[in-house]
């Protein structure tokens, strides 16, 4: 049997354990196989909590690095819209003097080669340094190696240094002393306790906050609800602009003094694959288009295709960051020629996946998007100044114990 086939099989068993887990199947296997997510749901709570409480009760301890901390997280997995908030927080922080560092862990980033690994060991006597995925100046690594998050963050927020590592306190002092940051940004960091953030920066998608209420794996909770008490700013995303009271009321039963600020996910002009050439977003009124993604919420991306007034005649999804063959890609070219649409978008996220030299039989671009702030603040720069800079001046973080 070959390698594509195995590949195959574990995408259709990682694809029917999200299913069970979104409540897409139903039958006796999905019941059974519920049942027993649910069990492993209830030890993963308990080590959950026991964690928290040992570094709540300093016995095991985070590392201070004397410099304003800012994380950016979430109680769920995938979907919330992180990166773009990430993207504007440091662009806005960037702006207003601070040297800023985002350190990510390289969610299912392509790994050194062992032999790398070794070859440092045995001629330094210090930890391997981070990955420099951006010095600032040029970005260095691809997505591959980089992860599809801090490729795309480093190739649109120049002057940022971005460091993938999962040591993160490592990461965070490589950029203190290498490159003279005095701002570190955790992308994807509420649960990254040895580096404690002074600012608690929570996203809560409004389209599916919670989930199904359940842990890991059977539900997409990280941590329980209640740790919501850990967020200094919760950032409600995905908004259309109405409010719902409930999950408000829900937020501040676990933390009354957490300032909510609503926002939205504006798209703002399509980008061909492999070219300079942009597209209003008016220009899909209208047309048969196809879309294919591997993002963790695919719906709200095709919902707002269908919003332009295009018609979506092609979909295709895979995984949350799948990474592209030729196969899979001459499979949707040819559906989508089979199909006839005219164009075909996917996301920025999937977009940094894809070889942009490589020969596309229908026009593609992918969708950019914007972070708009709706409520807590009249743009994202007084929502940054807000948070950062409360008296206007500077802030200079310690890490405290809870």
């Amino acid at each position: 049997m070959s390698h594509r086939w195995f590949r195959h099989k574990a995408d259709e068993i990682e694809q029917f354990a999200i299913d069970v887990i979104m409540g897409r199947r139903e039958g006796t296997l999905a019941t059974l196989f519920g049942a027993f997510l649910q069990v492993c749901s209830y030890l993963f709570s308990g080590i959950v909590q026991l964690r928290l409480w040992l570094y709540r009760n300093r016995i095991l301890r985070d590392q201070p690095l004397g410099c304003l901390v800012v994380v950016v997280g979430n109680l769920t997995v995938g979907g919330t819209g992180k990166t773009p908030i990430v993207e504007k927080f440091a662009r806005a922080l960037h702006d207003r003097g601070r040297k800023v560092a985002i350190l990510s862990r390289g969610y299912k980033s392509k790994a050194p080669p062992i032999w790398k690994k070794w070859w440092f060991w045995l001629n330094h006597t210090e930890d391997a340094p981070p990955r420099i995925v951006s010095d600032g100046r040029t970005v260095l690594l691809d997505s591959e190696l980089a992860g599809d998050e801090p490729f795309m963050l480093a190739r649109n927020l120049p002057g940022i240094v971005v460091l993938v590592d999962k040591d993160r306190v490592k990461a965070g002092a490589y950029a203190i002393k290498q490159f003279g940051c005095d701002t570190l940004v955790l992308d994807d960091g509420f649960q990254y306790l040895p580096l404690k953030g002074r600012l608690n920066l929570l996203l809560v998608d409004k389209t599916n906050p919670f989930g199904n209420g359940y842990l890991l794996p059977r539900g997409i909770l990280r941590e329980p609800i209640k740790h919501l008490t850990r967020a200094s700013y919760v950032f409600l995303t995905k908004s259309k602009g109405v409010r719902d009271d409930e999950l408000e009321a829900m937020i501040h039963r676990f933390n009354p003094g957490a300032e909510i600020i609503e926002c939205a996910h504006k798209p703002q002009y399509l980008q061909r694959l492999g070219h300079d050439e942009r597209l209003p977003l008016s220009a899909l009124a209208g047309k048969h288009i196809g879309a294919f993604s591997g993002i963790a919420a695919p719906e709200s991306f095709e919902a707002f295709l269908r919003e332009t007034g295009a018609k979506l005649d092609y979909t295709r999804r895979f995984l949350d960051h799948h990474r592209f063959t030729s196969d899979d890609l001459a499979t949707v070219f040819a559906e989508a020629l089979k199909t006839k649409v005219e164009l075909l978008i996917t996301t920025e996220k999937d977009a940094v996946r894809l070889d942009a030299t490589r020969k596309i039989p229908v026009p593609c671009y992918y969708l950019r998007l914007e972070i708009e702030i709706l409520r807590g603040a009249k743009d994202f720069d007084e929502a940054v100044g807000k948070i950062c800079f409360p008296r206007g001046e500077p802030l200079v973080a310690t890490a405290s114990p809870e």
